[in-house]
């Protein structure tokens, strides 16, 4: 899912002088996650995605049979109990788990789980991580276990299948149109399954009565809609929020300030990696050279502390965040020098690549384009046009709204563009996204995630090998011959590992993660991750309740 960061505006500083503003509903958590709207469609269809359906669908309503926890590096049994492979990596198994219900009583088992996997070949639209490519067959070979054949070794599949939200027979058998099904009343297995109130404005959902996890320690789930980037920080500082995604300048002041006893943050930084991004079928940011020169300009010291209010730190040249760290590379990461901020080193690549300055001292020009309202990323990329000057590159930033901006690097559409990698289980997703040729798609043709239009068919060999294994020690090695390959040609350039964004009220709730209890990510925006942080939140006792609604 995108990443959408929130900007404090003068306002927003000002009102931090005053107190608590936050009105308590007893048993309600309010959670503001990455949609920006003014009003709110009511549409829990699981199918969608960010920005086409409701937060509630994806994150407290629709489960899967596992959960990829990106903190501990496990999956966690949910409506499976265990899943098993077979020696060829050609056969996934999963058990489902026996005792669970719909939130409508009627029970959950394995036929739901085919019906899932079934309507989706049927409804090609409905297939939003390509599993056609690779699955061939659903069935169950015997009572409670559900069998995926594959058309070839592939153990990636494990990602994508085991975290597939499923649908009830029951009730999607009668949809005429599941692509288009808007799904307004639904019916599912989570948490949080009943719609209590929907309105353009605000919505509230209900706990699921018949939940097999027991009753939530939270009742209810509230949504409010916010047209922009000041009302909803504005909703966090001043404590109308609970649960939350969002980007603070001196959160230790703004947030925190107000009252330490309650407002909480946490940012590992687990999220994907954010790279500048040149569009490598665009001369001249075909070669490598010219990327390696452009790294080479930026100070990322400064990006880090300018843009990110030191929340993160510089990246090194494997791309990899902390989600993938027990794969760096030493070899690579020490080999990668292109991301030391040397700007008599780059200037000597450009003059080489054969780019030589005009009379006003420029080489050539390109606009790093940024969605607007990225407050940090427009400030990291002003840092870094600074960097460019001193190498002859005149860039400036031109900005978009977030909508148009997504669609033109999607598209390649741009030169040079920031942009973020997403999170994968295992530096595969990560590796595929950004020099596999499978992933590369023409200018004005969807790329899902290879943005820059890298591919290199020695990639795609290693690519390929690394999809058959679950042997560690060559899983291993072909991480390392991945990085040594992504140091090499610089496909794109990576500027810092991205802050996974929480924060947290505790006036009603405890129990969500922290860097001291790091049991799951905080972030509210990663699905299907939210239910190990919402299956473990209570309430606080009476006593400090009455005390955090001051």
């Amino acid at each position: 899912m995108p990443r959408i960061l929130r900007t404090l505006t003068l306002g927003l500083f000002l009102a931090s002088c005053a107190g608590e503003s936050g009105k308590v509903e007893p048993g309600v958590l309010v959670v503001n996650e990455a949609e920006q709207t003014a009003a709110f469609i009511q549409n829990f269809n699981p199918f969608f995605e960010f920005g086409d359906v409701r937060w509630p669908a994806r994150h407290s309503m629709y489960e899967p049979m596992m959960i990829y926890n990106v903190m501990t590096g496990d999956y966690v049994p949910w409506l499976a109990t265990n899943y098993t492979w077979s020696e060829d990596n050609r056969t996934l198994r999963f058990a489902i788990r026996d005792g669970v219900k719909w939130s409508d009583g009627r029970a959950f088992s394995a036929d739901d789980v085919l019906w899932t996997f079934e309507m989706m070949e049927s409804n090609k639209a409905l297939d939003l991580r390509g599993l056609g490519e690779f699955l061939a067959e659903v069935t169950e070979p015997e009572p409670g276990v559900v069998e995926f054949s594959l058309h070839r070794p592939y153990v990636p599949a494990l990602e994508y299948i085991a975290q597939q939200p499923i649908v009830p027979r029951h009730v999607w058998k009668d949809v005429a149109d599941p692509v288009s099904f808007a799904n307004e009343t639904p019916v599912a297995t989570g948490p949080f399954t009943e719609v209590l109130k929907f309105q353009t404005q605000s919505y509230k959902i209900g706990r699921n009565p018949h939940y097999w996890k027991g009753k939530p320690g939270v009742e209810a789930l509230r949504f409010l809609a916010f047209p922009g980037n000041e009302q909803a920080n504005m909703a966090l500082v001043t404590g109308d929020v609970d649960w939350a995604a969002d980007f603070v300048p001196a959160i230790d002041r703004i947030f925190v300030g107000r009252n330490p006893e309650d407002h909480h943050y946490w940012f590992p930084l687990v999220d994907g990696t954010v790279f500048l991004f040149a569009n490598t079928a665009v001369p001249p940011y075909d070669d490598p050279g010219v990327r390696k020169a452009l790294s080479m300009a930026i100070d990322r010291e400064l990006v880090v502390k300018v843009g990110m209010h030191d929340y993160t730190r510089p990246a090194d040249a494997t791309g990899l965040s902390d989600a993938y760290a027990r794969f760096r590379s030493a070899k690579a990461v020490e080999a990668g020098t292109w991301v030391d901020h040397d700007v008599a080193a780059a200037n000597a690549m450009l003059d080489e690549a054969g780019f030589p300055r005009n009379e006003e001292g420029i080489r050539f020009d390109f606009e790093i384009v940024v969605p607007s309202g990225f407050s940090d990323w427009m400030r990291a990329a002003q840092v870094m046009c600074h960097g460019f000057r001193e190498i002859g590159v005149d860039a400036k930033v031109k900005t978009y709204d977030f909508n148009t901006w997504y669609e033109k690097v999607q598209n390649g559409e741009f030169q040079v563009s920031l942009g973020w990698s997403e999170v994968h289980e295992s530096p595969y997703g990560l590796y595929r996204g950004l020099m596999s040729t499978k992933t590369v798609a023409a200018i004005g043709e969807t790329g899902v995630e290879n943005w820059h239009r890298y591919g290199n068919p020695r990639a795609d060999r290693l690519l390929a090998t690394l999809s058959r294994t679950r042997d560690d020690e060559l899983t291993r090695e072909i991480v390392y011959q991945l990085q040594d390959l992504f140091v090499e040609e610089a496909p794109a350039i990576p500027l810092f590992p991205g802050p996974s964004w929480g924060e947290f009220n505790t006036r009603q709730f405890t129990g969500f993660p922290t860097a001291e209890n790091p049991y799951a990510p905080l972030t509210p925006n990663w699905a299907p991750q939210t239910l190990l942080v919402l299956t473990e939140l209570a309430p606080k006792s009476s006593a400090e309740g009455v005390s955090a609604k001051r």
